[in-house]
Parts: C-alpha cells; sequence; structure tokens
C-alpha cells in the first residue's frame, strides 16, 4: 500500500517546513489475504509535543496501537470477504503474515470469533472509498459509506466487507486506560 505522507516540521529559526514527502515507510500488503494492505502513517506517545523532533515515530517496529495518551494513524484497506471463503485461502499463512505486519493489533483479535477485536482506544475511523459494516456484539450492524465517521469507544467489534472491492478506511488511535 503506497500512501503519500507529507509531514511539516521547523527549520533552524522555528520557519515551518515540509520535512518529509515520500511514502509512508511502515506500509505492508498481506499476500495471504489477496487485497488486504495497510499502512501506519503517524504515531505519537503519551505526552507528545512540537516541534517535531525529525526522527520518524512510524520506523520503531514495535505495536501498531498507541499507549495511552498516544495515537497512531493507519490507513486499511480490507478486501472483499468472498476472498476468506476462496479454497485456496490459507488461514494459517495469513495469521503468520498479519502477525508479522500488524504486531500489537493482531493480539486483539480474536480466534473464536473471526474479525472480532477489542482495543484500549478510542478511534476515528474515515471511510475513504468503498462501504464497509461494522459489527458489533450480538450481531448488531450499521452501513458506513465514504464521509461517515465512526467514533468507536473501546467497543468489541469487527469490519466486514460485503461487497465485492475493496474498502479503503482511515483510523486515527487514541491510546486509552481501561476503567
Amino acid at each position: 500500500m503506497k500512501i503519500r505522507r507529507i509531514v511539516t516540521g521547523h527549520d533552524g529559526q522555528g520557519a515551518s517546513i515540509f520535512a518529509l514527502d515520500a511514502p509512508a515507510p511502515r506500509a505492508s500488503v498481506i499476500p495471504a489475504i489477496a487485497g488486504h494492505a495497510f499502512a501506519q502513517v503517524w504515531a505519537t506517545g503519551p505526552g507528545a509535543s512540537v516541534p517535531w523532533n525529525g526522527a520518524d515515530p512510524t520506523l520503531g517496529g514495535g505495536s501498531l496501537l498507541p499507549a495511552a495518551g498516544g495515537s497512531s494513524l493507519l490507513v486499511v484497506a480490507f478486501p472483499p470477504a468472498e476472498v476468506f471463503m476462496r479454497p485456496d485461502f490459507d488461514g494459517a499463512a495469513a495469521g503468520a503474515q498479519l502477525a508479522a505486519a500488524a504486531p500489537g493489533l493482531i493480539d486483539t483479535f480474536e480466534a473464536d470469533h473471526p474479525g472480532m477485536h477489542t482495543t484500549d482506544s478510542v478511534d476515528y475511523g474515515f471511510v475513504l472509498d468503498g462501504e464497509i459494516w461494522l459489527e458489533l456484539d450480538h450481531g448488531e450492524e450499521k452501513l458506513v459509506r465514504p464521509g461517515d465517521i465512526v467514533v468507536q469507544n473501546g467497543t468489541r467489534h469487527a469490519w466486514r466487507n460485503k461487497t465485492d472491492k475493496p474498502v479503503t478506511v482511515a483510523f486515527v488511535l487514541v491510546g486509552a486506560q481501561r476503567t
């Protein structure tokens, strides 16, 4: 997945500059899940401050999930659900590739309920292209389309692409403490 990332910063005199203009380096395509990809565009730690120090916060390779008080900006391409139903779909390979590409996040998924997961974060989800269903406990669902925004408050959920086209969603995850 290629996401152009334009990052501003400051020069030595404190004037605003374009510090970066290149593809987000922490991007993954999951070969075992045709059409599934994501990119972490940016991240902040707890107590983030400005001006930015110039170090790319996405290159550490740690969890995609933010610590309490931190944030993570992810763009995710969801393939149609039928990809998972194909006879040649290799669930073990998909799991291994996701574990390598999405540390932290993959650990939140439930083995007995595919796609269902819960994170300790407040997530803002922006559908950029396509349409996708958000499923909550007890099978309750809502259709989410471009221009719709979901505010996810640490609830158990799954995203389901019931169409025959890919869906792209941008997520801003803000780390929170579960009480």
